[in-house]
């Protein structure tokens, strides 16, 4: 009678484990960098756990530093098989560089429901249904992250430490651009000659020995060359580290981290704020859609809440300042803000011309989203690299 009554008892946990299982949504995030890198995929990895503690029934599974440096000789549909194994509903690849990869493994997995991040296959028509593509509008970020640039500069010469060359970067660097010379030109009435805003791309995200520029060492060469503040646009904190560093040994230099809230505390008294990405709401989005089997594919390509940039539930993109930003910039920058938010300030408004002097936008014209999306070159005004070589 025993031994039937504890089999009975490990039957019934065997039992009740399966259930629960079953009854889990479990979704997987496929994250390029480590978890904890401060920056990009840090930001992907605490909206999830955030997630997981407010939805009921919702787990997340991950998997970071997926990507050839780390994981060689490892694809993308493989590590979605092993996901796939673990009973996972939906997949976020967090990526550009997983595009053809999540693309493969949706046609591949039918059954199972996918986003990807920063992707425009959804758009275009190349996706599958089950795969839709999420991204923050982070044009408006790097504006912010500009503005403070071109307000505090005391040499006039801003660095943009860039990863790899493609539309999104390109448009991104467009963007931080913008927002400096607004500050320069229509802020303190300076000269727009003589704002250098220089773009040095190191090549990824974020370093690979061997393969990448060193972004410690690009960072190093732009404060040497008298570039006073350097914006990162890559997915780490190097540009923040050096400025620091810098600032230990007396010089005035500063810099302006990307992608994750808490990017600052690296190095605060060199910090003059944050573009981050904020991606509990977009995700939400797809859970719930997921979850409650009302799936649709959307291209979604998220902004700010202007009545709140900050709101974690409802802003995709915000910017936070940071403790080396002057209170009369803060000041400039929430009118700034205000201004993007009601319309009356349009950076994206002609005539802009691209670096060789072709059109961008004609005088009086407004880009359209597909215009800023798909930013084939810098613009004039701008010194770097509008095209890998």
């Amino acid at each position: 009678m025993r031994r039937f009554l504890i089999g009975f008892m490990v039957f019934m946990a065997a039992f009740f484990s399966f259930s629960s299982a079953k009854a889990e949504f479990r979704f997987g995030l496929l994250l390029v960098g480590p978890y904890n890198d401060h920056g990009w995929s840090q930001a992907h990895y605490e909206a999830g756990k955030e997630l997981e503690r407010e939805l009921k029934g919702v787990k997340m599974i991950y998997i970071d530093k997926v990507n050839p440096a780390d994981r060689p000789g490892i694809t993308i549909p493989e590590l979605v098989d092993d996901l796939a194994d673990k009973g996972v509903k939906l997949i976020i690849a967090n990526s550009d560089d997983m595009k053809d990869g999540i693309r493969e493994a949706a046609l591949e997995h039918p059954e199972i429901y996918f986003i990807h991040i920063s992707g425009d296959d959804a758009l275009t028509g190349k996706a599958p249904k089950n795969l839709s593509n999420l991204m923050g509008k982070m044009i408006y970020g790097k504006m912010m992250a500009g503005f403070v640039a071109g307000m505090t500069t005391k040499t006039g010469k801003i660095g943009y430490l860039g990863p790899l060359i493609n539309d999104e970067t390109r448009r991104l660097a467009v963007a931080a651009y913008l927002g400096a010379r607004y500050a320069w030109v229509n802020v303190l009435h300076k000269d727009p000659k003589k704002l250098k805003f220089k773009v040095n791309w190191i090549g990824f995200w974020f370093n690979i020995p061997g393969v990448t520029a060193d972004p410690t060492q690009v960072s190093k060469n732009f404060f040497n060359e008298g570039y006073d503040v350097v914006i990162s646009g890559i997915d780490t904190t190097e540009a923040l580290v050096v400025a620091g560093q810098m600032r230990k040994k007396g010089k005035e230099v500063w810099a302006i981290p990307y992608d994750y809230k808490g990017a600052c505390k690296i190095a605060p008294d060199a910090c003059l704020g944050v573009p981050y990405f904020n991606w509990k709401p977009g995700y939400k989005h797809f859970i719930e859609m997921a979850k409650s089997g009302k799936w649709k594919q959307e291209w979604l390509w998220l902004g700010p809440d202007w009545k709140d940039i900050n709101n974690p539930e409802t802003s995709s993109v915000g910017f936070v300042t940071g403790p080396a930003l002057k209170p009369s910039v803060k000041k400039k920058l929430d009118k700034f803000i205000k201004g993007l938010a009601d319309g009356k300030i349009q950076l994206f408004k002609g005539p802009l011309y691209y670096q060789d002097g072709t059109v961008f936008l004609k005088p009086g014209e407004v880009a359209t989203d597909k215009q800023i999306w798909y930013m084939k070159k810098l613009l004039k005004g701008m010194e770097g690299q509008s095209a890998a070589k």
